[in-house]
């Protein structure tokens, strides 16, 4: 009887190892938002005389996921024009959309 309970014990610690090892929160939405924009905004043409180009950029996403730039604030008028050509109306893959919501990132652009 002793042993028996030593590996139903044994048993349910295992189980709840396993259980709380699992990754339950996956993948940071915001993390994933960050690395899309970055990889549309990765072709860009700006001259060596822009070596390092600052912005602050807000949109929201729509009920498609598509990205809606509301504004640009830089310096530059070519890296405004720019940032709106490039993510306006461009769709991400986000598990949970959230509708409305406004971000706003900070952007570096190194040439």
């Amino acid at each position: 009887m002793r042993k028996l309970s030593l590996v139903v014990v044994a048993a349910m610690l295992i189980a709840t190892g396993n259980v709380l090892a699992n990754d339950t929160k996956g993948e940071n939405p915001t993390r994933n938002l960050s690395r899309q924009i970055s990889k549309m905004l990765s072709d860009n043409s700006f001259s060596i005389e822009h070596n390092d180009l600052t912005a602050q950029v807000r949109f929201t996403l729509n009920a498609d996921g598509e990205i809606v730039v509301l504004s640009v604030s830089t310096e530059y008028d070519e890296m405004e024009s720019f940032v709106k050509a490039k993510l306006n109306y461009q769709k991400v893959n986000l598990a949970n959309v959230e509708e409305g919501k406004i971000y706003t990132i900070p952007l570096r652009i190194e040439v």
